[in-house]
């Protein structure tokens, strides 16, 4: 199987048709890809680190709803407003914009409007579950990249447009809508959904049909706030007079400022993957949150400030939009801490196949050895080597100290691609660099990482860089978060003045930057990194830890190196999704986007930690391999006739005494197969336009098979009146006397250069007359007793290639030689067989008769049993042999040999499926015996 040239096979303005599934059992350490003819179902992977096994999950609910939804939309969307008709048509009229709008965002607002307006019919037996709490929520789930932001305004339109509309309807629609960020970068980045700011997306992106329309937009309010708001007041330290904490209806008052005087409120969680409601019965250690990424504080905080506000001004519906929508727990994120409320799922996988992101490379292998427990290369999962996490996880370890030797080869290595990436990037003229982004365990490993690059350890000098590196202190940019001073030391700061000095941006500008503090300078350098003429234009290193904000979207991420645990899905994703902004939208000439690439060392894509309560690994799961039939290899499918029954009879055949019948030659100087044509006037002709015909160019009109039945329905219509036995029966006799007369020496073609097969069948083609008056001269007709094969009629014949897909726990090992794609050792007798077979020149092609649904039956004490041989084998004669391993012979035993042998009798007397033999060896070294006595030319 060849490796593809991209995983983009979907175009982004439609419904995926095609998706890549992991070949099962491939390799576990590099596992392939094929392509499959549908669309992914919504599912998600759980991946155990500890014992290396993954699983597949689905999403049941999100795989019903898109069918109710396509049901729905197919029937013209049956209940909805009218305001909301003529949004969705204006949404989906790709000449209303310069973009069409990509089907996940098409797909998520459309789920979202089918559950508030479509009819019951449509919703029948679908139940949503809730968080708990008192206030409904729905979640869409898109990855980073597809087009959130853009999605929330679609969504905002078609509420508040709904809501001025139809002010009775205001349990399904309202124009107070409140915002709620993870943070000041995401906060800042939302305020195109404001109606009144220069760029809003409800005109970048015409989400109105109408000026009337847009115009109304403006009569909504949003508030976008940061979770911070959220937080309980605080009493001043020094304060005197003690005011007790704040009561409900102040804290609405104070979070919601101008929505305060409104009720019926329409609440946006974007990156909802941080809100969520801690069950009581959650127990999770700080620790254990902070490995998984997880702030306990801000989703408890969150969620408890939007039921205080539910309670004072009720709120009308929570929409949630996510690309990880995971919660702890207390189990290392296993598939219950999925958001039971998603609805809609448009993944990771999906927009990397829509070519909407820049496809990650994760290392499949080296030239070193290799992990001993996963057998991946060491830089997949870097921090799951021993010796680096020992390493990396000292505490009071010093920024001088050298990094793990591993470490450093892995920055070499990345280093000499991304050094590569920088020289073509300068070559083209683009003005910032590639970045690449290190995402830390600690502060000590960003000390040590930073360090290593700054004080000119790393082996490439172009990353050598003091003023184009960043360290991201985590402690200055949760204070800038919520706008508070920070303790960090003055080194620091003079870094980041540095950074800014060494920048190629205007003077003005840069005296701009110089002035701020230094929470909101790192604010600057980190939120515009790769940006024309901001204060991060260019930089190239990024050294974080644990995690980047959601809001940095850096598009020139190029290269990512992890030096953490990861533990679930949504770390993996979430620092992948630092670096799957595209740079560019370029479609090819297919119309599909141009791949991008962002290359990843040491973060292991899909990946769950499956562990169990309390912390304890399940036992591992017995290492299952996929066994199928692959289309690829049709040249070595084996067919065989479905038999019921064999009856014997007496009936008139069709008799030739070969040795009396007389050579037929046929002259290819006799019989023209190609011809050049031109023009003629007058009788003459143009040569310089000939126009040729060559039926050399024609090979599917001189298919065998259609010659040889042609010859053989001449021959019919010649003897159907005199013959006095069944009339197929004659068809069929006639078809295997022609297949006899055309691969005999009686025809004789007195040139080596037409003996080449499609000329050979060409010439038959063309006396196809001859050849059936010379056969008829020597044909008779005699009574005969045979054996006659009964056929089931539902399916008469049966192939490897309608093999279905199973599973098995055995040894197995790939095959080459066989259209299934493994064979399952049940003794080691049929191992050796097949190795024999896998090598043999004798052999062309085998399977072993495992799933295939081959079998002959037989009378065995009265009764009738099934007998299923151990291997088909297509030998490179062209001869069908069927071969039984057996350790030892028995009664019965030889009752099975008895009714193979009838078998194979009855079906080459019948003709029309090859010659077959059957053998049977009670010893393993006999196989080659048997080969060369079946196997003769």
């Amino acid at each position: 199987m060849t490796t593809p040239k991209s995983l983009i096979i979907n175009s982004p303005y439609a419904c995926p048709q095609q998706h890549w599934r992991k070949v099962a059992q491939s390799s576990s350490t590099s596992p392939k890809l094929e392509q499959t003819a549908s669309r992914r179902r919504a599912s998600y992977e759980i991946f155990d680190t500890r014992n290396n096994t993954s699983r597949e999950v689905e999403l049941p609910l999100v795989n019903q709803i898109r069918e109710r939804v396509d049901a729905w939309r197919t029937a013209g969307y049956p209940g909805i407003t009218t305001i909301t008709r003529s949004l969705l048509e204006h949404w989906h009229d790709s000449t209303a914009r310069d973009y069409p709008f990509y089907f996940c965002q098409l797909e998520a607002i459309e789920t979202l409007i089918w559950w508030v307006e479509a009819l019951p019919d449509y919703k029948q037996g679908i139940a949503i579950e809730g968080d708990g709490g008192a206030w409904e929520r729905l979640c869409s789930k898109m990855a980073t990249g597809t087009g959130k932001t853009t999605v929330m305004a679609m969504l905002i339109t078609w509420q508040v447009l709904n809501a001025l509309a139809f002010p009775k309807r205001h349990k399904e629609f309202s124009s107070n809508i409140l915002i709620i960020a993870p943070g000041l970068t995401v906060k800042e980045r939302l305020q195109v959904l404001q109606p009144g700011a220069t760029d809003n997306y409800y005109d970048a992106f015409g989400l109105c049909p109408n000026t009337s329309l847009r115009h109304k937009l403006n009569q909504m309010e949003v508030l976008i706030e940061n979770w911070h708001s959220l937080m309980p007041l605080k009493e001043p330290e020094r304060s005197v007079q003690k005011k007790g904490a704040e009561n409900d209806e102040a804290f609405t008052r104070r979070v919601l400022g101008k929505l305060a005087g409104k009720r019926g409120l329409l609440v946006i969680n974007d990156e909802a993957h941080h809100a969520y409601r801690k069950p009581a019965e959650l127990k999770i250690s700080k620790a254990q949150a902070a490995e998984q990424g997880i702030d306990l504080d801000e989703a408890t905080r969150w969620i408890e400030g939007l039921d205080r506000i539910h309670k004072t001004r009720r709120i009308t519906r929570c929409f949630d939009l996510s690309a990880t929508p995971f919660a702890p727990t207390g189990k290392r994120n296993t598939e219950s801490a999925l958001f039971p409320w998603v609805i809609s799922d448009f993944g990771l996988y999906d927009a990397i196949e829509a070519g909407l992101v820049k496809t990650p490379r994760v290392v499949v292998r080296d030239d070193a050895l290799p992990n001993a427990k996963t057998y991946r290369s060491k830089l997949y999962h870097l921090y799951a080597e021993a010796d680096v996490a020992e390493d990396l996880n000292r505490k009071g370890a010093q920024a001088t100290e050298p990094l793990p030797e591993l470490v450093q080869t892995a920055y070499t290595l990345l280093g000499a691609d991304w050094r590569a990436a920088l020289h073509s990037w300068q070559a083209a003229g683009h003005t910032s660099p590639p970045v690449m982004l290190t995402v830390c365990n600690r502060t000590e490993t960003a000390a040590r990482v930073e360090h290593y690059f700054r004080a000119g350890d790393a082996h490439w000098a172009e990353l050598q860089a003091p003023e184009r590196t960043l360290r991201v202190d985590s402690r200055v940019l949760e204070k800038a978060e919520v706008g508070e001073a920070s303790t960090a030391d003055k080194g620091y700061e003079a870094q980041l003045q540095a950074i800014i000095h060494a920048a190629n941006i205007p003077l003005t500008r840069k005296q701009e930057l110089q002035a701020l503090k230094k929470e909101a300078l790192l604010r600057e350098i980190i939120d515009n990194v790769g940006k024309r003429g901001a204060a991060g234009q260019d930089l190239q290193n990024v050294i974080s830890v644990a995690m980047l904000s959601e809001g940095w979207d850096a598009k020139n991420v190029t290269h990512i190196m992890g030096l953490r645990a990861f533990s679930s899905q949504l770390l993996c994703e979430q620092v992948i999704g630092r670096g799957l902004r595209r740079v560019s939208y370029d479609r090819d000439e297919n119309g599909l986007f141009i791949p991008e690439y962002v290359n990843v060392f040491g973060v292991p894509l899909s990946i769950f930690q499956d562990v169990g309560d309390d912390g304890v690994p399940p036992p591992p799961p017995k290492p299952s391999t996929q066994i199928k039939s692959l289309p690829e290899r049709h040249a070595l499918e084996i067919r065989w006739p479905n038999v019921l029954r064999i009856d014997t009879v007496v009936r008139p055949e069709l008799h030739i005494d070969w040795s009396q019948v007389e050579t037929l030659t046929l002259d290819p100087s006799l019989t023209p197969v190609s011809a050049d044509l031109a023009p003629a006037l007058g009788g003459a002709t143009a040569l310089d336009q000939v126009h040729g015909i060559d039926l050399a160019l024609l090979p599917e009109g001189f298919r065998l098979q259609r010659l040889v039945f042609r010859a053989a329905q001449k021959a019919f219509d010649q003897l159907q009146a005199a013959f006095k036995g069944n009339r197929e029966y004659l068809l069929l006799q006639l078809i295997r006397l022609v297949e006899q007369f055309i691969d005999s020496e009686v025809l004789n073609i007195p040139s080596d250069y037409h003996q080449e097969p499609l000329r050979k069948r060409i010439l038959i083609g063309l006396n196809i007359d001859i050849i059936v008056q010379h056969l008829l001269r020597f044909v008779t007709e005699q009574n005969s007793e045979r054996l006659e094969p009964i056929f089931d009629t539902d399916k008469p014949q049966s192939s490897t290639a309608d093999m279905p897909v199973w599973y098995s726990t055995k040894p197995c090992f790939e095959t080459s030689k066989s259209q299934i794609s493994h064979v399952v050792d049940d003794s080691t007798w049929e191992h050796y067989v097949a190795g024999v077979l896998e090598n043999s020149e004798r052999v062309h092609s085998y399977a072993k008769n495992d799933h295939l649904g081959f079998q002959v039956l037989y009378l065995w004490r009265g009764s009738k049993r099934r007998y299923v041989p151990d291997f088909l084998i297509r030998l490179s004669n062209g001869k069908t042999l069927v071969l039984e391993i057996k350790g030892k012979n028995s009664e019965q035993a030889d009752a099975k040999r008895a009714a193979l042998d009838t078998w194979v009798a009855a079906i080459n007397s019948r003709g029309g499926f090859g010659e077959w033999g059957a053998a049977v060896i009670f010893e393993p070294a006999k196989i080659y015996d048997t080969l060369a006595q079946h196997g003769e030319a």
